[in-house]
């Protein structure tokens, strides 16, 4: 079985691109990902996209990017998985490498929100969850995020500026980003004074409507001896779980993030304090604070000390969404996760600019779809 290297990547900035089509989007990032890669050609594309058929109306992005890219003729298909649609087109196309059936693959993640109201945006969002079960009594990804967010505050007993102080850090860290959308500092008291979304989420806590596109190039271990390329090695894996975390045993534990990061390790022969550089789905803040403990790195209950003892942050013993998370890069659904890998990539490269961590080796990305009911975990490597 072939090791799988990420050759190039190609990010576009995120936005609300009213100018740019979806095509658009995806074709750039695909174009400047084959650029850093030095390659032309690959021998399959995947593209994976939550919202495209609800928003756009349009299906069919594989063979829809291949027709942009000139390469019509290769395989080239559309993968989806929620908002971890991303993850999942690199999965399948990491497995097309290590089978031995492709020498390079084009990766590509992409989602236009800005081309929905806010309210269609909402519904659109909610299909990654069980539409007979929630989606019927109006139930949102927020309002479930903020069920858990009560839960865990009454159980543990914490205050709501410990776990609001994660959108803080993303902040932060995205200054320096030049893909980021909100490259700018918050404090603190403007995530707690920020209006609620669904109590006690703040809208300070959540993502923004976003658009945006990221690509990767894959090769197999002979390619990239060949290719003059910064490279990184690639392990992903992944779980599911129950669609609604309240069907769950506990809804303040992930079990699919726990159980994809288990496995990633296991394959890639690491343990987690291997790990130097971690990107979160923080498409609200008890997320980031839920998945933490889910994975393994911090106790249960006890996610929120790592952030008050500064271990998060650039310099911290642990970096966590160094270029600014989903909060504060931004957060096109499905375009998210190659966004997560592309930029540990840059990362372990040491092409991070200000934002680099140097000491770091390895480095893993958690991509969720829905509330946690699809999840991959992504570890690259320094060669």
């Amino acid at each position: 079985m072939s090791k799988v290297y990420v050759a190039g990547v190609g990010l576009t900035k995120i936005d609300e691109h009213w100018w740019m089509s979806l095509e658009y989007l995806m074709t750039e990032a695909s174009l400047k990902a084959l650029d850093d890669a030095g390659i032309s050609r690959v021998d399959s594309i995947y593209v994976g996209s939550m919202l495209s058929p609800i928003l756009q109306e349009q299906g069919h992005l594989g063979a829809l990017l291949a027709e942009e890219l000139g390469l019509s003729g290769i395989p080239a298909i559309g993968v989806e998985a929620a908002s971890a649609s991303g993850a999942a087109a690199v999965y399948t196309g990491a497995r097309e490498i290590e089978s031995g059936r492709a020498n390079a693959v084009l990766v590509v993640g992409v989602d236009k929100m800005s081309d929905g109201m806010a309210e269609e945006v909402t519904a659109a969002m909610m299909s990654g969850e069980r539409q007979e079960y929630v989606g019927f009594i109006g139930a949102t990804f927020y309002s479930i995020n903020a069920l858990i967010y009560s839960l865990y505050m009454d159980r543990y007993n914490v205050g709501q500026e410990k776990i609001a102080l994660f959108p803080v850090l993303c902040h932060e860290h995205a200054v320096n980003v030049p893909h980021a959308q909100y490259p700018f500092k918050i404090k603190l008291e403007t995530v707690l004074n920020s209006p609620y979304i669904s109590e006690p989420l703040r809208r300070f806590e959540t993502t923004a409507i976003a658009d945006g596109a990221a690509a990767l190039v894959l090769v197999n271990e002979e390619t990239a001896k060949k290719l003059d390329t910064p490279k990184t090695e690639l392990i992903i894996e992944a779980s599911t779980d129950y669609l609604t975390p309240f069907q769950r045993e506990d809804p303040l534990w992930f079990p699919a993030i726990q159980l994809a990061t288990s496995k990633a390790l296991s394959r890639a022969k690491l343990e987690r304090q291997d790990i130097k550089i971690l990107e979160l789905y923080d498409a609200t803040s008890i997320m980031a604070i839920v998945s933490l403990e889910s994975s393994g790195f911090a106790e249960r209950g006890k996610a929120w000390q790592l952030l008050e003892r500064g271990e998060l942050g650039l310099s911290g013993a642990l970096p966590c969404n160094t270029f600014g998370g989903l909060k504060a890069r931004g957060h096109p659904a499905g375009a998210t996760p190659v966004y997560q890998i592309a930029e540990l990539h840059l990362q372990l490269t040491h092409r991070a600019g200000k934002n680099q961590v140097d000491s770091a080796k390895n480095g893993l990305a958690q991509s969720l779809g829905g509330v946690a009911s699809t999840a991959f975990a992504t570890i690259l490597r320094e060669v």
